[in-house]
């Protein structure tokens, strides 16, 4: 039987500084959304620039290193893996999300290039 792996690596810019969280039981953490952008020409020849918006999530000591590294307009790799939740909001309607769980990170816009693997 053949096993299957839930692995997603994207490139795009931070759309915010990078700020830590820490939960009430003392794990840092953090969440900002990354901007990937894709180009196309239309029919026509005209050239089309289509962003995308992911929603990024790390804990512990990636997230602690996210926080020092990354600031808004950054370029950085994401590798993780998807993961989705849903919630009830204020009046009782349903929300999903989809956020990438991220395993590794490199931040191309710095002199030193930030890595750091979480295991799982």
């Amino acid at each position: 039987m053949s096993t299957f792996n839930n692995e997603v690596q994207l490139v795009g810019n931070a759309g915010a500084d990078v700020e830590l969280m820490t939960t009430k039981s003392g794990i840092s953490l953090v969440k900002f959304s990354l901007a990937t952008n894709e180009y196309y020409n239309t029919s026509k020849g005209e050239k089309v620039k289509e962003t995308q918006w992911h929603r990024i999530v790390a804990w512990g000591k990636t997230a602690e290193l996210m926080a020092k590294i990354i600031s808004k307009g950054d370029q950085i790799l994401i590798k993780g893996k998807l993961t989705y939740s849903s919630y009830e909001d204020k009046e009782g309607v349903t929300k999903y999300m989809t956020e990438i769980k991220t395993r590794e990170f490199n931040s191309f816009v710095k002199n030193e290039v930030a890595s750091e693997e979480v295991p799982f």
